[in-house]
């Protein structure tokens, strides 16, 4: 049973790597066996289709996050904002084909219902914002709208990608440029605080970027 799960974790590591760098229409189960060091058929005994291996990712990358979520401990408001933006670069980064190839994987999707996790990425985001209200960290001279943007700033993190693709015509996409969509974000955060809460969120976020971990899963 372990070395089944052993082989398992093996076709799904190897098959998240290449349909990240090749593409999913572009990668075989032939050419994942091989990279696997296994026959065909003893991957297809996993995962009989390509789609199946692709939905196993997805429900990996669901329940990473559902964990993440669950076990969070609230710090400081500049901490606390800045893992949850990473946190949702850095999945979108390690399943970058889920966006980038959604178009080949709409039996992934189901048509017209809301994704959940997104839904509770978007909530999150928005308590966080409102905690930066209730903390007193926006600039007292701007009206600003909550709800706008919150909009905003979830867009951008959530289809950095597609205007990488689209605006920018890259189709191999690097950590740099996952780097930029962070600093796009903050980009229209930063503005919205005060001097102070401004230089505490810009030094949290830089900690949080030099941390090991985090150029170990990205680099």
């Amino acid at each position: 049973m372990k070395s089944r799960a052993k082989t398992a974790d093996r076709i799904l590591e190897a098959g998240r790597r290449m349909f990240n760098e090749k593409g999913y229409a572009s990668t075989t189960l032939t050419q994942i066996a091989l990279a696997v060091g296994i026959s065909q058929g003893n991957l297809t005994y996993h995962f009989p289709t390509k789609i199946d291996l692709a939905t196993k990712l997805q429900d990996q990358a669901r329940l990473r996050t559902k964990s993440r979520r669950a076990s969070l401990k609230p710090g400081t408001i500049q901490d606390d904002y800045v893992e949850h933006l990473l946190f949702g670069m850095e999945i979108t980064w390690d399943n970058r084909f889920l966006l980038r190839d959604r178009a080949l994987l709409a039996d992934l999707a189901t048509a017209n219902q809301p994704n959940a996790e997104e839904v509770a990425d978007y909530q999150e985001l928005e308590s966080l914002l409102k905690r930066i209200k209730k903390d007193d960290l926006f600039r007292r001279d701007l009206s600003i709208d909550l709800d706008v943007l919150t909009r905003s700033l979830w867009i951008i993190s959530r289809y950095w990608m597609d205007y990488l693709r689209d605006s920018e015509g890259l189709q191999q996409i690097t950590w740099s440029d996952q780097e930029r969509g962070i600093q796009q974000h903050f980009a229209v955060l930063l503005p919205c605080l005060t001097a102070s809460a401004k230089r505490d969120f810009e030094a949290a976020l830089e900690s949080a970027s030099n941390q090991p971990a985090l150029r170990e899963a990205t680099g």
